[in-house]
């Protein structure tokens, strides 16, 4: 165990692999292109360009849409089975 229970975690967080884009549809990759494009026409450094873009996909489609990806069920769909 860590002594600086902060050093660890930020340590821990540091390991977890970042960026994996397997799990999005081919379309939210184009989207994500499009705007990163778009950013950068606007003046935005490549890095920022990219993290609005993949934001902006994950703000309309709730991440990515291929089966394992981990999504949630969305609320609509949520409501339908619980009131069977």
């Amino acid at each position: 165990m860590c002594s600086a229970r902060r050093f660890c975690l930020l340590v821990y967080v540091a390991l977890l692999p970042r960026g994996d884009k397997s799990s999005y549809s081919s379309k939210q990759k184009r989207q994500a292109s499009h705007i990163e494009e778009s950013e950068k026409k606007q003046g935005r450094s490549a890095k920022a360009a990219a993290r609005i873009a993949w934001a902006s996909v994950n703000k309309q489609d709730g991440g990515g849409k291929k089966s394992g990806s981990g999504r949630k069920k969305s609320s609509s769909s949520r409501k339908k089975s619980s009131s069977s």
